[in-house]
This record gives C-alpha cells, sequence and structure tokens, in this order.
C-alpha cells in the first residue's frame, strides 16, 4: 500500500475557504482506498506552516497514478494552485506490520 500525504498554505488567509473546497474535489476521486482532506489543528509548537493536509492511501503505485490522472485531480489543481502558497508532497509504502492495525 502507498500512502500519500500532501501540505498546503495558502498565499492569502482569504483564500483559506477556496483552497479547501478545491482540495475537496479530490473526494470525488474513485482510485484511493481512503482519502482525507483535512485543515491542520496547529497544535504542534515547533512549527505551523501547512495550513491543509490530503492524505490517501493506494493499493499501489498504478493506482496512485490513476488518481492523478483523474479529471477530479486536473480540476483539483486547476482551483488550488493558483492561490495556494507552500505544496509538499510524500509517498510512503505502508509496512506489512501497520495495515493490520
Amino acid at each position: 500500500m502507498i500512502r500519500h500525504i500532501v501540505y498546503f498554505s495558502v498565499r492569502s488567509a482569504a483564500h483559506r475557504q477556496q483552497v479547501l473546497e478545491g482540495l475537496r474535489l479530490l473526494e470525488a476521486n474513485p482510485h484511493a482506498l481512503r482519502l482525507e482532506v483535512g485543515e491542520n489543528l496547529k497544535l504542534d509548537s515547533l512549527g505551523n506552516d501547512v495550513d491543509f493536509v490530503v492524505y490517501g492511501e493506494f493499493t499501489d503505485v498504478a493506482a496512485l497514478e490513476a488518481f492523478k490522472a483523474h479529471p477530479s485531480y486536473e480540476a483539483s489543481i486547476a482551483a488550488v494552485r493558483p492561490i495556494r502558497d507552500l505544496r509538499m508532497a510524500a509517498d510512503i509504502a505502508a509496512r506489512e506490520d501497520q495495515q493490520s492495525s
């Protein structure tokens, strides 16, 4: 399983709702086993530059690629890219022993 985590910050507080709505377009994408879009609660005392997080779980790399090829992904990019600041992504392979918990 592949875990795909993407972090976003907005350029202006005035765009927060637009970014959130644009990221939520991804929820219509059928290729993720699990997909969550959420606002950073900013509970960490060491840094809170991230405003939103997209977390997805995919059966394999092919499913992640299909996710990125889906029209909802392109629509999300079109809505979010012009008004976001930071975008950082990480993809990790889930450890076998963690998949059953």
